[in-house]
């Protein structure tokens, strides 16, 4: 990167998702001595985005791309260009004339919680104990005054869950606030505290929520100084070795008697959000009866059928239909055994009298 003379109008432009584990060396004056940090788009960038990959789409009167970019938010420019290619693919397998609406909410469906695991067979008791967990997550986040609004919750197997329930923010989101933290763990835990209070027993299906619940509590008490206990100090050293990674190569800078402390808070944090998030529930326990209910017969909610239920209301729409499962290998061969014997009789010739 030297060498270059000042009249020759060489610029040289490079690129990284780990800036810190560059050589200070590289980004003295001369060199790279401009960053320019490239974030996600926004609502106004989602929009033009879809706006270039939807040219050559034909989309539906009823699809409006400004509701489709809301619904996003997070997306990068691959990510919404993948949209656009999965619900065109949605629409194809239709033999639809144009993209519409459903075609996009199947593709972020797709996106966003992974693909369908439609071969996944499940037993009844897990399937009414998936509804009761992924209900308590739904009628959590209503509930809970500061959670992001109820997008869709189901129950069937995506990616590696057995069920999800998914929140969309209203608008993009910079910064993350205490109360909006911990109602979004007492609303990790709603899933947990459902199987509870339902079968007085719990499984295993809550690991990733408590994951989830127990990084925001230690992120609250040791980066973003939440802790009432431990005041606005951050904990842990984020140098490292530059060539190992940040991450590999960060070491404590607190004493044990700190480290006491900051899983009690953790705790502490986390467990008063499982107790509020219990008396919510315990509270309207009908109502998470109702929704869990309603996800055995129609498999996905809207917020809009969870408004229903909750209100006391009634679903009218049709249920799915059944799916068609293949047969058994036993059945397979007995069919292949009688089509064979089939074959060896002699053709019947037809009656010429």
């Amino acid at each position: 990167m030297d060498g270059f003379e000042s009249n020759e109008g060489v610029i040289l432009v490079a690129a990284t998702n780990r800036p810190d584990v560059l050589d200070p060396a590289l980004q003295r004056p001369g060199r790279f001595d401009r960053r320019i940090v490239v974030p996600r788009p926004d609502l106004r960038g989602r929009i033009g985005i879809l706006k270039v990959h939807t040219k050559r789409v034909p989309l539906s009167p009823e699809v409006d791309l400004e509701i489709v970019a809301r619904g996003t938010p997070g997306m990068t420019g691959a990510d919404l260009e993948n949209l656009v290619n999965e619900a065109s693919l949605f629409a194809a397998r239709q033999s639809k004339e144009r993209v519409d609406r459903s075609d996009f909410e199947a593709a972020k469906d797709k996106v966003l919680m992974g693909p369908e695991r439609k071969s996944m067979v499940m037993s009844e008791r897990e399937k009414r104990i998936t509804a009761v967990h992924e209900a308590g997550h739904a009628l959590a986040a209503k509930l809970l005054p500061n959670c992001d609004p109820l997008h869709k919750v189901t129950i069937i197997p995506r990616g590696q869950a057995l069920g999800l329930t998914y929140a969309l923010p209203v608008e993009d989101k910079h910064n993350l606030y205490k109360k909006a933290i911990l109602d979004q763990i007492a609303m990790a835990m709603g899933g947990r505290i459902a199987e509870e209070l339902v079968f007085s027993e719990i499984s295993s299906g809550a690991a990733s929520d408590i994951d989830s619940a127990t990084e925001f509590a230690r992120a609250m008490v040791c980066r973003w100084g939440m802790s009432d206990k431990l005041g606005p100090l951050a904990f842990g050293s984020s140098e490292g070795e530059v060539f190992l990674g940040r991450d590999f190569g960060s070491r404590p800078n607190y004493s044990e008697d700190t480290a006491r402390q900051i899983d009690a808070e953790v705790r502490a944090i986390v467990m008063s959000c499982y107790d509020r998030a219990k008396q919510v529930l315990t509270e309207n326990i009908e109502k998470l009866n109702r929704i869990a209910d309603a996800l055995l017969e129609y498999e996905t909610l809207d917020a809009e059928d969870v408004n229903v239920l909750i209100q006391g209301g009634s679903l009218t729409r049709e249920p799915p239909a059944p799916k068609i499962t293949a047969p058994p290998k036993a059945e397979k061969k007995e069919k292949r055994k009688i089509l064979d014997a089939l074959e060896g009789l002699p053709k019947l010739e037809p009656n010429k009298a």
